[in-house]
């Protein structure tokens, strides 16, 4: 056993390396698995093809639906309970997961862990088990510890959908941006995705990774070498440190927000010379003379990864177009998919 917890206040635990798993390049040759069979979503490493376009295809039905102006969606999750519990801020993620509930017929409980008995020492284990013990169907976590998310699936019988876990993955994100990327270029097969920014310290990125290469995609990584994770090179990822050859390489980008601690943290000179070098800008677009369709998991940071222009824009002019509200739409789309797929088959098992 080696010591994971990564000094987090919250969790009083030990992990295991299989939180931190080996990605299989081959798992996207699994196109034609059997049906769904998710119990939990805590990551998308090793999660087979069919499993992921089961979800995204799923989705797709939720998001006619949703764009209408009086949708109406049949309550597969009626009477279910579902704990949305955040030991970190969200805005999106948790507004998007209480939505897809409600939307389904299920109700939630939302947990913060400023207000709960954590801040009076109790362990993340006692805390979920306490609220399995009130009858709830399910736990979507946010947690500051990679691995949090595997570690409750061993301590409760309820379905575990992982919101974000540290450094670690945070799958229904990727599996929207998929969906944002399908939905626009028809397919996720063949697409060259350039990541950019931190993918050292992004659960997003290596959540994409794992899914986008999956379904097909080319995935390449863009940061400077403080940033990049050493075994980047052996996930089957195309590396680039300059930015202008990453674009030129690529059909669409995924910019990953710049926490600015890494400023300070020796990881960077500045955050002024990382927006110069890999700041994503007009000026930058119109040299390169490239089309880019752009997605970001926000928050954003305005003018450091992104410029204002690049964020906003929607149609042309420009060389850009941002799909960012656009990702918002249909994370609430592809948050009903999940919880169907892991809460409804349980109801029907």
């Amino acid at each position: 056993m080696n010591n994971r917890a990564q000094g987090c206040n919250f969790c009083k635990v030990v992990f295991d390396l299989q939180f931190f798993c080996t990605f299989d390049e081959n798992i996207f040759l699994k196109r034609h698995n059997e049906r769904l069979n998710l119990k939990h979503l805590t990551g998308l490493c090793n999660v087979p093809a069919s499993d992921i376009i089961g979800i995204l295809d799923m989705a797709a039905g939720f998001k006619k639906e949703l764009v209408t102006d009086n949708p109406s969606f049949k309550t597969t999750l009626s009477y279910k309970r579902i704990a949305l519990v955040f030991f970190e801020n969200s805005t999106r993620t948790r507004f998007s997961f209480e939505i897809a509930a409600r939307h389904l017929g299920a109700g939630t409980l939302n947990f913060s862990a400023a207000t709960s008995s954590v801040s009076k020492g109790e362990s993340l284990s006692d805390t979920i088990k306490n609220l399995e013990a009130m009858q709830v169907d399910g736990f979507v976590l946010r947690h500051p510890c990679s691995g949090a998310a595997d570690l409750i699936t061993g301590i409760t019988s309820k379905a575990v959908v992982n919101a974000g876990d540290g450094s670690h993955e945070h799958p229904t994100q990727a599996l929207l941006d998929m969906f944002t990327l399908r939905e626009y270029f028809g397919t996720i097969e063949g697409l060259k995705v350039i990541i950019i920014g931190d993918v050292l310290h992004s659960r997003v990125a290596r959540s994409n990774i794992y899914g986008l290469i999956t379904a097909g995609a080319e995935v390449g990584l863009c940061s400077p070498v403080t940033l990049m994770p050493p075994d980047a090179a052996q996930l089957g990822v195309v590396l680039f440190t300059d930015l202008d050859q990453a674009i030129a390489w690529a059909d669409t980008a995924i910019v990953l927000r710049l926490q600015l601690e890494r400023a300070t943290g020796g990881y960077l000179p500045s955050l002024e010379e990382y927006s110069v070098y890999y700041g994503l800008t007009d000026e930058r677009l119109e040299r390169i003379q490239k089309h880019l369709l752009v997605l970001h998991p926000g928050p954003i940071n305005r003018e450091i990864e992104i410029s204002n222009n690049v964020a906003d824009r929607i149609q042309p002019p420009g060389y850009s177009k941002s799909m960012l509200l656009e990702q918002v739409t249909n994370g609430v789309a592809v948050r009903m998919a999940v919880l169907n797929t892991v809460l409804a088959q349980k109801s029907n098992s």
